[in-house]
């Protein structure tokens, strides 16, 4: 780790603005590097940190366990040390993912849609890199590698901040990425730490339009809240992960009893997790009977509406009333709010209503009523006959990804390398001059 991602190493005469714009200015330096990089050097740098990852297991789960001990200490929820958790699985995930990156075209310098124009030039659009990235992030140590992973191959800087529970994770899992940089001969300071668990680098972080060029956030809503109100620099963010799955009329039962199953109960704390549920009246009293079972034996706390109840207590499963506010939140816990509507257009309606923008699936066999659902649910993505928790840059192909972003310009959805860069216009010409 260098001087830059430790505060404990700078300069003790040093302020935390000083700080952080050493980091900054370090990594503007390193971001006209990592946009020349070729293809080569990335991949090999990516393969690099995978092994390094691998080898460095158990250092890794050791500094982990330090962290998973100061958070329970602290009071963190059961969720948040979830998503803290680095487990057998989630160090192979985040070698994997690494390497699956390293296996994806690289979009830099692509050159697209050229076509002549009347004047003799051609006229075309190549993919270039962002520039200097800042991602801030809570809880999930496998962000430092995804979030570095894809910056690297396209070809960008970044500046990471996680959050303090994760803190002696992060710093190892970043040196081995330095190391890999550096062992690929590309820039150290290509992907920085911010080593100083102070809160008030975060608010320094997103206030450097000179040296960030792009805020991406991942964490909760008081997270987004905050920067959304302090940022000087644009962001790809999403603020909630309201998700359904509606049940048609026209619903293979099995199906809707699986992906209803998974789309909830999966995983609870996280952003395409299913938060409300439903179901069409013809079909209600024969699908949420067997659903509530499933929930109440995996002590999923119910809230419905009036028919859904009555339902459910028919069946014997208890459940308490939906109110307006449920509809509009995301729990990332083992509750779920549940509402028998007449049909699509009602399911429409509500998801649009009170939907976050991010994920919602429908279960149906009639393609028409599927079809409709696909374009007129207004959500980052529109799932048929699968589970919300699909949602995902890992799910898509897309190796990894930095974050999921329900706004509707630059990117949307999971953002992976695409979503990491921008278009300029190129021009290819033999001479001609404007008459």
């Amino acid at each position: 780790m260098t001087a830059a991602t430790d505060l404990t190493r700078a300069d003790p005469a040093a302020t935390l603005a000083d700080y952080m714009a050493d980091i900054g200015r370090r990594a503007r330096a390193a971001a006209g590097a990592m946009a020349k990089a070729d293809t080569r050097a990335k991949n090999d740098a990516l393969r690099r940190i995978a092994a390094a990852i691998r080898a460095q297991q158990a250092p890794l789960q050791a500094a982990n366990a330090r962290d998973l001990k100061r958070a329970r200490a602290a009071g963190l929820d059961a969720a948040a040390l979830d998503r803290l958790k680095l487990s057998d699985q989630a160090v192979e995930q985040m070698a994997a993912g690494l390497e699956q990156i390293a296996q994806l075209p690289d979009p830099i310098g692509e050159i697209g849609e050229v076509r002549p124009m009347p004047s003799g030039i051609r006229v075309g659009r190549m993919r270039v890199p962002l520039g200097v990235i800042g991602i801030i992030y809570e809880s999930r140590p496998n962000v430092t590698v995804d979030a570095a992973g894809l910056c690297i191959k396209s070809g960008n800087a970044s500046i990471l901040r996680g959050g303090s529970e994760a803190i002696e994770s992060n710093r190892l899992l970043a040196e081995l990425v330095a190391d890999g940089l550096d062992a690929a001969q590309l820039p150290r300071d290509g992907v920085q730490l911010v080593g100083t668990t102070d809160r008030a680098a975060v608010g320094l972080l997103v206030t450097m339009p000179e040296y960030v060029d792009i805020i991406v956030p991942r964490g909760g809503k008081g997270l987004i809240e905050r920067l959304m109100k302090e940022s000087k620099v644009p962001m790809i963010k999403h603020l909630d992960g309201i998700c359904h799955v509606y049940i048609d009329a026209a619903a293979d039962l099995m199906k809707a009893v699986k992906i209803a199953d998974n789309a909830k109960t999966q995983r609870y704390g996280t952003c395409n997790t299913m938060e409300t549920l439903l179901v069409a009246h013809s079909l209600a009293a024969r699908v949420l009977p067997l659903l509530g079972r499933i929930y109440a034996d995996k002590g999923v706390q119910l809230r419905g509406c009036d028919a859904t109840r009555a339902i459910l207590g028919d069946a014997g499963i208890a459940a308490s009333v939906a109110t307006e506010a449920d509809w509009r939140t995301e729990y990332l816990a083992p509750i779920l709010s549940i509402r028998v509507v007449a049909g699509a257009d009602a399911a429409i309606d509500h998801i649009n209503t009170y939907g976050s923008k991010h994920t919602d699936a429908i279960v149906t066999e009639d393609y028409t009523v599927a079809m409709r659902f696909l374009r007129e649910v207004d959500s980052a993505s529109v799932m048929i006959n699968a589970s919300t928790r699909f949602a995902d840059g890992f799910e898509y192909g897309l190796g990894a990804e930095i974050g999921i972003s329900n706004d509707k310009l630059h990117a949307r959805g999971p953002v992976g390398l695409e979503g990491l860069t921008s278009l300029k216009y190129v021009v290819f010409g033999n001479g001609e001059v404007r008459g």
